[in-house]
């Protein structure tokens, strides 16, 4: 049970952290820690595959962060993980986690964040915002109703109002800082035809 909440929270969150789309990945060493669980009351079902862990839910791996007001992680049939962290209506579900080697963190929020993990998408859903941070200062940010990540072909797209449901403010706005010279000139190097 540990286990399989383990594997759909750890894919949640590195799922998550691509979607500032640059050069670092998810903290790798984040996979070999434990993962520790605290909420008001947990629920598993081991013939429906699912564990439901409910009130002030918080989650953490190492540098990851999941904080929600219901947590649900189910496996279905073929072993993949779906998990969906929702929030209340004080605080939105959300994650944080370090990248690997830089000082940078991503972190997100939304009322609802769901992963499929056999299509590998990550949908932060109403309300959604999506941060990336150097050190302690904010570089990135985008808000939206809804952010989708698709991990399998690295594709990110935001929208302020959800196509199912056509509820939202309309319009998705987003602040991008120039990446640190340092990363500029790295980036220039590895693009440059050898």
């Amino acid at each position: 049970m540990i286990t399989s909440i383990f594997r759909a929270t750890g894919s949640l969150i590195g799922a998550v952290l691509l979607v500032a789309a640059s050069g670092a990945m998810a903290e790798r060493a984040d996979n070999s820690k434990p993962m520790q669980i605290a909420a008001d009351a947990m629920r598993y079902d081991d013939v429906k595959q699912t564990s439901v862990w409910t009130g002030n839910v918080i989650a953490t791996k190492g540098t990851i962060v999941i904080r929600g007001d219901v947590v649900e992680v189910r496996e279905d049939a073929e072993g993949y993980q779906h998990g969906t962290v929702t929030g209340n209506a004080k605080k939105r579900a959300f994650f944080r986690q370090k990248r690997d080697s830089v000082d940078e963190f991503m972190e997100g929020e939304s009322e609802t964040i769901v992963y499929d993990g056999k299509k590998d998408v990550i949908q932060f859903v109403k309300n959604a915002e999506v941060r990336r941070y150097r050190g302690t200062t904010l570089a990135d940010e985008i808000k939206g109703t809804l952010i989708v990540y698709e991990n399998l072909n690295d594709r990110f797209s935001a929208d302020g109002s959800s196509p199912v449901t056509g509820v939202g403010a309309g319009r998705v706005s987003a602040t991008i800082s120039p990446k640190p010279a340092a990363q500029r000139a790295a980036a220039k190097a590895e693009s440059t035809p050898k």
